[in-house]
């Protein structure tokens, strides 16, 4: 089959690249992950080492998926392809961006089915289904849509339909169209529920509980908890970052771009705990309540206090636009790659993608009910997609991107391209040469 000559694509401005890449880190993980990730790993300490990690591993590796998209301004799999070959490399290198593709396919595979949860649960907040209800009530709601196979297709179907319809419009109009109106929404949302949250007579509880550290509760696991989310919530080892890079010009100074999306996914996942956090102690739930802090412990909540119907809507449109900004990033290296890779068009290449995705997804959501029995190593599908790519895919790709470029790119050549020299040259090779594949591999060991 022969490949076509392709016209590569680029952002129309810094703005937008910034938007995008911040949506893409701004996902479920900040709105759903991170608070109950703090409340059950005890609160400031966690937030504290969480930034620290965000600094020293999280950047790093986020300017290198940049710079090697950039370089090679192809897909991820092609750029590492090129600039292994330039560099007088192994092609073996090319698997690492074959692994970041893959991984990003797999995770909205299953990623579309929970954010068809939160589509449904919109509709609910909307119809006034928590209104009234106990904990029992809250939590039968929840398994109820779990057991329902049709319930689940159709949020799932719903959900990638719309990023299909998003990504099909190619990088200026589809990826840039969207979150140039759902990142401001987003911002606003989170302004109004943080805005909320100071109205409730606990907003001071919950900043002691984010920012005012009790060492105590610090330990080996709540370091490594912390370290991987700090890895995971930038959209890291997923090939996103390269796909996207790849659309970047010359003229834009990766490591200032870098220091603004991290700001900006930082703030947003702190804005979540103090909208989410406040309402739990107002209603003396749960902290550790893990995962069902947003699905069960929070619409218990909505439904009891006044004006819930309205605060629980503004809350799971939050949640809807975050998860659509990081699917839509999901997608796009799948299609880049198979677009560039194939003779198919911009939009043929995201519905043969997309539909794929959908597909497994179905595989994932039926986890849930009908194929709830173990298929391999004693989990499900959706577990075993889960574990697949964040414990293995993610951290080893990861691994790959910072090694490549700090061990095999002329390290002269990238201090030039990221402006550095001197002490801050020095620092940055320290920084990518050993603290943050060391940070990775610490993860990926203690993950085993």
């Amino acid at each position: 089959m022969s490949i076509k000559q392709h016209q590569h694509a680029h952002w129309s401005s810094r703005l937008a690249f910034i938007l995008a890449a911040t949506g893409s880190a701004v996902g479920l993980g900040n709105i759903w992950k991170f608070p109950y990730m703090v409340g059950e790993s005890g609160g400031a300490a966690f937030v504290l080492v969480y930034l620290l990690c965000i600094g020293l591993i999280g950047l790093p590796i986020l300017v290198a998926e940049w710079l090697i998209g950039r370089r090679g301004q192809n897909n991820p799999a092609n750029a590492m392809a090129d600039l292994a070959r330039a560099a007088g490399r192994p092609r073996v290198w090319v698997l690492v961006g074959i692994s970041g593709i893959l991984g990003a396919f797999l995770i909205l595979s299953f990623y579309s089915v929970i954010g068809g949860w939160s589509l449904y649960y919109t509709l609910n907040s909307v119809t006034g289904a928590f209104s009234g209800q106990d904990a029992d009530g809250i939590g039968a709601l929840f398994n109820a849509m779990l057991a329902s196979p049709g319930l689940l297709l159709a949020g799932h179907s719903v959900f990638m339909l719309l990023v299909i319809g998003i990504v099909a419009r190619g990088v200026t109009k589809g990826l840039e169209g969207a979150v140039r109106t759902l990142m401001p929404a987003l911002g606003v949302l989170m302004v109004v529920l943080v805005g909320y949250g100071m109205t409730t007579g606990h907003f001071g509880q919950a900043l002691v509980y984010l920012f005012n550290p009790d060492w105590s509760a610090l330990s080996g696991e709540t370091v490594l908890a912390a370290l991987g989310h700090a890895f995971f919530t930038l959209s890291l080892g997923m090939g996103i970052m390269m796909a996207y890079g790849s659309y970047l010009g010359r003229e834009v100074d990766l490591l200032k771009t870098a220091r603004t999306v991290v700001i900006m996914d930082t703030v947003i996942a702190l804005g979540a705990g103090l909208a989410i956090f406040p309402i739990v102690f107002a209603n003396d739930l749960d902290l550790a309540s893990g995962p069902g802090l947003i699905f069960v412990t929070l619409p218990l909540a909505f439904g009891q206090m006044g004006g819930g119907i309205i605060v629980g809507l503004m809350f799971f449109l939050l949640l809807t636009f975050a998860a659509l900004t990081s699917a839509i990033s999901l997608l796009e290296p799948v299609v880049e790659f198979v677009e560039e890779r194939t003779p198919l068009s911009r939009v043929a290449s995201t519905l043969v993608a997309g539909v794929a995705a959908w597909g497994l997804g179905i595989a994932a959501l039926l986890s849930f009910n009908l194929w709830s029995d173990p298929v391999l190593f004693g989990l499900n599908v959706f577990d075993l997609l889960d574990k697949l790519t964040s414990k293995f895919m993610l951290p080893l790709t990861g691994l790959g991107v910072i090694l490549f470029t700090a061990w095999q790119l002329d390290r002269h050549e990238v201090a030039r391209e990221l402006g550095l020299s001197g002490t801050a040259a020095s620092l940055w090779h320290l920084v990518t040469r050993f603290i943050a594949p060391i940070g990775v591999a610490v993860v990926f060991i203690s993950s085993l």
